[in-house]
């Protein structure tokens, strides 16, 4: 009835909104590795660190939960952060202060966004 169109738009629009996160998701990440002092950290680093941790970490959980589910999260999480390693060359400690770090600083925002009123986790639940 109405053609391809909006099923195009709604590609383009998933297309962007995972962009779009995967930017505001590697800005925490970059902002925790500077502030833990990890000399090569940048935004384009930061964003391969995301996409590679978030890929990798799901082929090991899917593999591993196939085997042993008990085990799958936790190599998972351990990939995730060989990943975070690895793209910024650094240390198993400092890439897991970091994780840490970038997940303490977007809960800090989401905090601030919800005070202020511009985000709020009940909206999300209207669906």
């Amino acid at each position: 009835m109405y053609g391809h169109g909006p099923l195009i738009a709604l590609g383009a629009a998933g297309v962007l909104a995972f962009l779009l996160g995967l930017f505001i998701a590697a800005i925490f990440l970059w902002l925790a590795g500077k502030l833990i002092g990890i000399e090569r950290a940048s935004i384009g680093r930061s964003m391969i660190a995301i996409l590679g941790g978030g890929i990798l970490g799901g082929i090991v959980a899917v593999v591993v939960g196939a085997v042993f589910p008990p085990l799958a999260p936790f190599l998972a999480f351990l990939t995730n952060l060989w990943v975070i390693k690895t793209v910024f060359d650094t240390g198993w400690l400092k890439a897991f202060l970091a994780w840490i770090l970038a997940a303490v600083i977007a809960a800090v925002v989401m905090m601030v966004l919800a005070a202020l009123g511009l985000f709020t986790l009940g909206a999300l639940a209207a669906f």
